[in-house]
């Protein structure tokens, strides 16, 4: 576990917008954004880099986007 402080602020963003996205879905009954709120909120804890973050995260964005342009 890094102790960068981007590291740290990316995680604490990354997984807000986690939990906002799944207590969204959650509430709206939409399984796309419980998914991807899920995965925002667990996947920090298995990256160890800044850009994989970064990647990871703009990576389940996409697929969240993906998901709601063709209406799943």
């Amino acid at each position: 576990m890094s102790f960068d402080p981007n590291f740290i602020f990316l995680d604490l963003i990354i997984g807000g917008v986690g939990m906002v996205l799944f207590i969204y879905g959650k509430k709206q009954q939409r399984w796309p954004q419980m998914s991807a709120g899920i995965a925002l909120m667990v996947y920090p804890y298995f990256v160890s880099s800044v850009a994989m973050l970064a990647i990871v995260g703009a990576a389940i964005g996409a697929a969240l986007w993906w998901a709601v342009w063709y209406g799943y």
